[in-house]
């Protein structure tokens, strides 16, 4: 997880700040996710079934594409020194674009849109991330999403 100054964060408003490495989508996750959250609609977790559908086979729950987004960022995107605590605010904007099939691998591009203080030491980060398909012109998903970090 890379660590910046404040100053170094904020010159990052409106330019690239990070992409992640591949992570890949198999079944095992998605059906484990499907576990968790009980959504276990069977273009996610029937193999037979999904083969039918235009997917042609199971596909990652949308959701599933969007929870792995910390992972994605803690590693792309600077956090900043002196850090006590992070939380997710949530987000201004999510589009869900293309399907993620089994077994395909992921990345998230990330660029900041602003980063400002909204009290002392309490921080408001918002970042534009797209989540790319290996091997796929459409991305899987948009979203604008906010942190605060307090520091």
């Amino acid at each position: 997880m890379p660590l910046a100054s404040i100053d170094a964060i904020k010159a990052l408003i409106g330019k690239d700040a990070g992409t992640s490495s591949w992570l890949l989508l198999d079944q095992a996750k998605i059906n484990q996710f499907a576990d968790a959250t009980g959504d276990h609609q069977f273009i996610h977790v029937d193999p037979e079934m999904a083969r039918n559908t235009p997917f042609g086979g199971t596909i990652a729950h949308g959701f599933l594409t969007l929870s792995v987004l910390p992972v994605l960022k803690t590693e792309a995107v600077p956090l900043p020194e002196g850090l006590k605590m992070a939380v997710n605010y949530g987000f201004n904007r999510i589009r869900f674009l293309s399907p993620v099939r089994s077994g395909k691998r992921i990345r998230a591009h990330f660029k900041m849109l602003d980063f400002s203080e909204k009290r002392p030491g309490q921080w408001q980060e918002t970042v534009e991330v797209t989540v790319e398909i290996e091997g796929e012109e459409k991305p899987a998903l948009t979203a604008e999403w906010i942190a605060l970090y307090f520091v």
